[in-house]
């Protein structure tokens, strides 16, 4: 699963990208410098996974991981080819959820491409390119679809929601800012909208507005634009988050808590990025590995066991499984049996987050 970071030129969006993956992404005062996506695998913060591993001390310890791509900054008139738009444009389509860096600070050092600070004039110069793309994307397939109606009066329902969708984009609002049947959510899996993607809004302060963030004004703008679209808003410092991502665990933790902070932005970030995709995890746990998979909230116990290996999913007889919190609390796999909390699950289970799993399959 792939998140890509966009944002305005000198916004913070590569500086947060290095902070988030170490990869040392080129960061300089002007535009364009990150012209190359840059690609970061960055680990799931999961202290059920941390804590699982004291409990059976494996030889192997895996999170989930999710990856962010550094995508090249955007100007106006992106989406008729201005300045790197095109590849812009590439690279968004390619990604399945989108964060935005929008600047919430002022500094007079840093020089700003629209001359002034206003997030939602930044949001909205990115929000119109990609709604000008998906409006162009709308009016071809309409134009196929009202060719189609002539044979088969099925298409009339695409049509409808095309109209419904250009309507809305028209207005300069996202295609994510309306709800959907689920007949309309299967025609719009192969629309491959831009303004459909989730999104998240990093709203980047200074130092000062940390541990009150509310008391920015931007950040209310923010947070009052997304709350429009459905989506989240999540304010952080950017320096801040970058000093934090060189430190040894030990002084992170220090500064965090000088900071009265409990975690990092960066942290709170790739959770809420994770959940964004609708994603999940569960547990497997033993000596030779503790181990998060990532699968998708939803997700039937034999598709889960299929993650791990298609012959598990194939011969899947059934799962065995204990809640995080009841083998915590027992402190091992044998207490939690002996006290009736670990259940015999079968093919229509859903599994829940956190669940640790046996599977037993017989291929």
């Amino acid at each position: 699963m792939k998140i890509g970071i966009v944002g305005l030129p000198n916004v913070g969006k590569s500086t947060m990208f290095n902070s988030i993956t170490k990869a040392g992404a080129e960061c300089a005062n002007y535009p364009f410098c990150t012209i190359e996506p840059n690609i970061g695998v960055v680990a799931v913060p999961d202290e059920r996974v941390d804590n699982l591993a004291k409990m059976y001390n494996p030889q192997k310890v895996t999170k989930a991981i999710i990856e962010f791509v550094d995508i090249a900054g955007l100007v106006k008139g992106a989406s008729k080819g201005e300045g790197l738009g095109n590849k812009f444009l590439s690279h968004i389509r390619e990604v399945d959820s989108i964060v935005e860096v929008v600047r919430c600070f002022e500094n007079p050092n840093i020089v700003h491409v629209d001359g002034s600070i206003d997030p939602i004039r930044d949001i909205e110069t990115i929000n119109l390119e990609l709604i000008f793309a998906d409006i162009e994307t709308l009016e071809k397939r309409l134009d196929k679809a009202k060719k189609m109606l002539k044979a088969d009066k099925k298409y009339q329902l695409e049509i409808d929601l095309i109209q419904k969708i250009k309507t809305i984009l028209e207005q300069g609002k996202p295609a994510r800012s309306l709800t959907y049947s689920d007949e309309e959510k299967e025609l719009l899996k192969d629309m491959f909208l831009l303004t459909l993607k989730p999104i998240l809004y990093i709203a980047n302060i200074s130092e000062e507005y940390l541990s009150n963030p509310d008391q920015n004004k931007y950040v209310d703008e923010v947070k009052a634009y997304a709350k429009e679209e459905n989506a989240e808003v999540i304010p952080l410092c950017v320096k801040i988050e970058e000093e934090l991502s060189g430190l040894e665990e030990s002084e992170k933790k220090e500064m965090l808590e000088a900071l009265g902070l409990e975690e990092s932005g960066l942290d709170k970030l790739i959770k809420k990025s994770y959940s964004l995709l609708g994603l999940m995890s569960f547990l497997t746990a033993g000596e030779p590995e503790v181990r998060a998979w990532t699968i998708k909230k939803g997700t039937k116990a034999p598709q889960a066991a299929g993650k791990i290996h298609s012959d598990i999913e194939r011969g899947f007889i059934k799962a065995e499984v204990v809640s995080y919190d009841d083998l915590l609390r027992e402190g091992s796999m044998s207490a939690a049996r002996e006290k009736g909390l670990v259940r015999s699950e079968g093919k229509e289970y859903i599994m829940q987050d956190g669940d640790i799993v046996l599977f037993k399959f017989n291929v």
